[in-house]
């Protein structure tokens, strides 16, 4: 009967009514829980990339920061610097450069679509290895698969939209 006399004017005072409730609460409640760790028999997180017609088949392991594309080292098949920084944006973003090495296998499409497959499939096996860091890639974007692929030509059309040169006679 006491809590009748508390009446409240200003919002101001309704914390010092509530007190450390809320607190309490949140600390009642346990944590929502991770995923788990996915890996195969060798200790590797394996996932695909995907970008415009390129597909990347990534494996994941821990290392020396090694990264292999199509049995060759990624200065050599990525010659454009640009390509091997978009490649180790996952890893720039989660603080994990030098720790993993990465062997990839991409066919299809050309080098830009294929260093995104690569990108791609990285940040999905680094989520499988860690899943703690799955939140800090995702809101990156770099676990959505960029859906842009070519469009195709039609017909009575000289390319996707590119109408036949007009001839008056």
């Amino acid at each position: 009967m006491a809590d009748e006399n508390n009446t409240v004017s200003d919002l101001s005072e309704l914390k010092d009514i509530a007190g450390d409730a809320p607190a309490a609460d949140a600390v009642e409640t346990p944590a929502a829980p991770l995923r788990e760790q996915e890996l195969d028999a060798q200790g590797r997180a394996y996932a695909t990339g995907r970008r415009k017609d390129a597909v990347a088949r990534v494996w994941l392991k821990p290392g020396t920061g090694k990264v292999t594309v199509n049995g060759k080292d990624q200065e050599v098949y990525f010659a454009r610097p640009t390509l091997r920084l978009v490649i180790n944006q996952p890893f720039a973003i989660s603080d994990r450069e030098g720790q993993y090495d990465v062997v990839a296998t991409v066919k299809g499409g050309g080098l830009s679509g294929q260093a995104g497959a690569v990108k791609h499939g990285i940040s999905q096996a680094l989520s499988k290895y860690e899943p703690a860091l799955r939140s800090t890639v995702k809101a990156a974007g770099f676990l959505t698969r960029d859906s842009r692929v070519v469009e195709r030509k039609k017909y009575g059309r000289a390319k996707a939209r590119r109408s036949f040169q007009f001839s008056k006679r």
